[in-house]
């Protein structure tokens, strides 16, 4: 599913225009996106929770010479499922 196919699904489900679902979406976008640069978690119950992981530097290879180079550390977004949504995968 892509975000076009999701906004239509969202105005289908919550009977709204597909312009309002759009901007509904966007907004949910730029919410989680602003806390997640804060460094905070959000959370949606029984969804899951958005947050920070701290990846450390470590060494790599570089695929067209072989050379070692150092990836440097970063600050990776991650999302952990909760239960609701596993138990409606499976």
């Amino acid at each position: 599913m892509n975000k076009a196919e999701l906004i239509e699904a969202i105005a289908e489900s919550a009977d709204l225009t597909k312009a309002d679902a759009g901007r509904a979406l966007d907004g949910f976008i730029a919410a989680v996106t602003g806390a997640l640069k804060k460094g905070e978690t959000v959370s949606l119950v029984g969804f899951g929770s958005f947050g920070v992981k701290e990846r450390a530097e470590r060494q790599g290879r570089n695929p067209q010479t072989g050379n070692s180079i150092t990836i440097k550390a970063a600050k990776i977004p991650s999302f952990k499922a909760g239960k609701a949504l596993k138990d409606e995968v499976n």
